[in-house]
């Protein structure tokens, strides 16, 4: 799934958040949105998971404009996992999933044992299928992340959003959601406020600064001294570790 943002401007009331944005992902690719608070990450990834609609621009999947698709289809080819999920009913882990089936459901259609079976591969991809009866609510933090996620999988579209999804939770977690979104095959966009978190899962990186595209480019091109410097106001050390991974270390 290739997707295209053209010119997109957006704004709350008289507040422009975001100022022309212009990007492509290519097929397959892991792209990391990052920048400081405020600078329009969230809501382009709500404007592309039409939550929000843009007031100019366009966005594309395949060449397809977004605005003109049904919202089941959009449904088909993405799914997004964000940082609060809150549910007023006492579901089962199971039937959270299970929502993830909707668009491609017919109206008060009964989920199958087709569903059933995609569903729980869903949980045992992400390590939960033990978790099926439980109640949603009663889970960790990272326990409800995971859930999230396969749901977004029961969905099986190419392309996936990740809005901050590992915001508050414990490095365990954030490392075991990203390693299974990584191995998916499936192209994904995700703002990401962790920079060392970035820097090792993402093929390229999107920095965002006052609703525009400031830089963009490989976790090397970007990540340096004088960006991060620059956009976050942080002096920083950039170091390989024995394997020739990159770290950022932050400086007082």
């Amino acid at each position: 799934m290739q997707v295209n943002v053209e010119k997109v401007e957006l704004s709350y009331g008289a507040h422009q958040i975001l100022k022309g944005i212009d990007f492509q992902v290519d097929k397959k690719k892991f792209v990391g949105l990052i920048g400081p608070n405020g600078s329009g990450k969230s809501t382009l990834l709500k404007a592309i998971y039409r939550v929000l609609k843009p007031d100019k621009g366009a966005i594309f999947l395949n060449g397809e404009e977004i605005e003109k698709m049904p919202y089941k289809t959009s449904a088909k080819k993405l799914a997004v996992v964000s940082q609060h999920n809150y549910y007023n009913f006492d579901f089962s882990v199971m039937q959270v999933v299970l929502m993830g089936r909707a668009p491609h459901k017919k109206n008060l259609e009964r989920d199958n044992a087709h569903d059933y079976e995609i569903a729980q591969n869903a949980l045992k991809t992400v390590n939960m299928l033990d978790f099926s009866n439980r109640i949603f609510s009663t889970l960790s933090g990272g326990e409800q992340q995971r859930v999230i996620l396969a749901r977004a999988l029961t969905q099986q579209t190419p392309c996936l959003i990740l809005d901050e999804p590992t915001n508050h939770l414990d490095i365990t977690y954030q490392l075991e959601l990203m390693d299974i979104v990584k191995k998916l095959n499936a192209t994904v966009i995700s703002a990401i406020h962790d920079l060392n978190i970035a820097a090792m899962y993402c093929d390229e990186i999107f920095v965002l600064k006052d609703g525009k595209i400031y830089e963009k480019g490989k976790p090397r091109e970007v990540l340096t001294r004088d960006l991060i410097k620059n956009i976050y106001n942080v002096e920083s050390q950039i170091v390989d570790d024995q394997d020739g991974n990159m770290h950022i270390l932050f400086l007082k």
